[in-house]
């Protein structure tokens, strides 16, 4: 199965289902079933700091485990007038992401939390995890 690491609040973020792209300074070919993985690496003090986003956050923080699947349906880069569309019309998603031209967004369907997530180590980029459930 395809896993993609993030670093916390995100991975949350995406298993509440409150952030549906993920924004990357990557772009992927990738369309297809994906697996959430909050990474071990600690909340940055500046997101911490962050009230807005961080009052987002409902359940607890997980960290080095992979919480939920989606489906990665979408891979764009962002223009000026895609990032001031969803700055109007989704203030919370604006929240959840690094949104600045050049970037890409990666945009999720079909979120489902995982009744037992999965502890494993994450990497860096996409990443294969083989175990079975």
């Amino acid at each position: 199965m395809k896993v993609i690491s993030l670093t916390e609040p995100f991975a949350t973020l995406i298993k509440e289902k409150k952030k549906k792209i993920e924004t990357r300074s990557w772009k992927t070919s990738y369309r297809g079933e994906i697996y959430i993985h909050a990474s071990s690496t600690r909340v940055p003090k500046e997101w911490k700091e962050n009230k807005e986003l961080m009052s987002l956050v409902q359940d607890e923080l997980s960290f080095g485990k992979i919480i939920c699947k989606c489906n990665l349906v979408d891979c764009m880069e962002m223009t000026e007038e895609w990032i001031d569309k969803i700055k109007k019309e989704n203030k919370e998603e604006y929240i959840c992401g690094i949104y600045e031209k050049g970037r890409y967004a990666w945009v999720l369907e079909k979120i489902e939390p995982l009744e037992n997530p999965i502890t494993v180590k994450g990497h860096l980029g996409i990443w294969n995890y083989e175990e079975k459930f």
